[in-house]
């Protein structure tokens, strides 16, 4: 037994040793960070409840984002947090760090390797794939169906009028609707309401075992994980996701078949000659079209659209809840996006167009003011392929480099007072000096959201709908807010407003 025990404590110093001495281990703790631990290194640090991990980048980033930079080692794993917009623009404004770090792949039993996941030729090949689906023209076609789907939204809130509501559950709802209906193509009715409520709920219990899996290092192995119960659970929750989606895929292959891939006609006149261009519409469409051509097959299409499914409605029913949320704690602000969109729209009760949206500039600014203060996306990591000086400390190959996102906007040497909701920073005249990279609720560089301008169209929106026929008062307030650690910005509670009608 003494052997045993001797050449276990034996094992543990050499691979101590080798992980805390080697190479790039020195240069890693020259980066100031938490304290390591025998073996485990910091990975103590993140055997907390979901609200106090939540915390723990807050803990970091005001300890540390001053000196720009910290480190995090916990065997065999190795990660930077960097917080200067200047260290942020090296890593994500070219290819050479364009891959995803090893937690994304957390997400490939469900988004498979769909743009988000993906690296790369197919990541490339992809993105070229998708980006006209979100061209000017297709977005002015998706503003109609916005429209609508933002007047069903207003005569939904109708029947809570005057009492407080939590705003989550039916902004998901709207936004689920919004993508299904401009991006799929495929309108839910009621058979596929009750599969559509599964899917949203798969999605948050799906986020909570992710977390789990993040700080808990043994189940780093596909092998271990998924024989566990937790490994188990996400099989059964993936199946709820994937039978949805399917679902669409299924659905709009049908249609397709029956009235056939017809993108219509748009003249083109390029000053040499004219001529017919095939005008594309739905996302779903150009992949259906692009697996008839050979460039994609069928798991293909089904990554990518559990991948826009995905981003494409939870992203943004988080921005909206907390924009809501934000607007009916300040009606100062409220009042003055409402007389801008008098001047827009006076008595008139037609619905908005993409015209009326360019208009929209004050809104625009409290939008992206929300998404500073609340970005539903609230970090993005990167795998560090080469070595790299960061903060003029030397950052070895294969370290994860993690941007908070949320720590990054609340920096207050890039924002004043950065707790405040002030649209006024994202006037013309204001935004004049800021770094490029001081605020990225979308990403940025060639990895930045395909689908941010179709998100922005989608929020005003709601908004501008919303705000045409309610005034929103406060019930949940900013001090209220109590995050849990998900992959998507979300409060521990409901975030609920109260609607009236809007007195004329």
């Amino acid at each position: 037994m003494f052997i045993y025990l001797f050449a276990i404590i034996v094992i543990l110093c050499v691979i101590h040793i080798i992980f805390n001495y080697n190479a790039s281990a020195r240069l890693l703790r020259r980066i100031p960070g938490p304290p390591d631990r025998f073996i485990v290194g910091n990975s103590p640090e993140l055997l907390l409840s979901s609200v106090e991990l939540m915390k723990l980048p807050r803990k970091y980033a005001e300890r540390w984002a001053k000196s720009g930079i910290c480190r995090f080692w916990t065997f065999p794993w190795a990660a930077v947090m960097i917080y200067d917009p200047k260290d942020i623009e090296i890593v994500l404004s070219g290819m050479k760090h364009h891959e995803k770090s090893v937690i994304y792949k957390f997400l490939s039993p469900w988004l498979g390797d769909g743009l988000l996941v993906s690296a790369g030729e197919k990541w490339q090949h992809r993105r070229k794939i998708l980006t006209p689906a979100f061209h000017f023209n297709i977005l002015r076609q998706f503003s109609v169906i916005l429209e609508e789907n933002s007047q069903r939204l207003v005569e939904r809130l109708e029947k809570t009028v005057g009492q407080p509501i939590d705003v989550t559950p039916i902004l998901s709802e709207f936004t689920l609707n919004s993508i299904c209906e401009t991006a799929m193509g495929t309108q839910l009715n009621k058979e596929t309401t009750g599969a559509g409520k599964a899917y949203k709920d798969a999605i948050y219990e799906l986020g909570q075992i992710l977390v789990q899996r993040f700080i808990s290092f043994h189940l780093y192995s596909d092998i271990i994980f998924f024989s566990t119960s937790l490994g188990r659970k996400l099989k059964k929750h993936l199946n709820a996701l994937h039978r949805f989606t399917e679902r669409v895929i299924s659905d709009r292959k049908d249609y397709l078949d029956y009235f056939g891939l017809n993108f219509g006609d748009e003249i083109v006149d390029d000053d040499k000659f004219i001529y017919k261009k095939r005008k594309k519409t739905a996302m779903l469409d150009l992949l259906i079209a692009a697996e008839r051509d050979g460039e994609i097959d069928s798991q293909g299409i089904q990554e990518e659209v559990d991948t826009f499914m995905f981003e494409g409605h939870d992203t943004t029913a988080s921005g909206l809840t907390f924009c809501f949320m934000l607007l009916a704690n300040n009606k100062h602000i409220q009042d003055k996006i409402v007389a801008e969109l008098d001047d827009i729209f006076g008595d008139s009760t037609r619905p908005a167009n993409m015209e009326d949206f360019a208009k929209m500039r004050y809104l625009e600014c409290c939008i992206k003011e929300s998404l500073r203060l609340y970005p539903p996306v609230h970090f993005i990591s990167r795998n560090i392929n080469e070595p790299v000086k960061l903060n003029n400390y030397e950052v070895p190959g294969g370290t994860s480099c993690f941007v908070f996102i949320y720590d990054l906007h609340r920096r207050s040497d890039l924002f004043k007072n950065p707790s405040v909701f002030d649209p006024d920073r994202f006037l013309p005249e204001n935004s004049v000096g800021r770094h490029p990279y001081s605020y990225i609720p979308f990403s940025a560089g060639p990895r930045n959201c395909i689908g941010q301008k179709f998100a922005i169209m989608e929020m005003k929106s709601a908004v501008s709908e919303v705000l045409r026929k309610y005034e929103l008062r406060p019930v949940t307030r900013p001090s209220d807010i109590e995050f849990i650690a998900d992959i998507v910005l979300r409060n521990s509670g409901p975030v609920e407003v109260t609607f009236v009608k809007r007195q004329k």
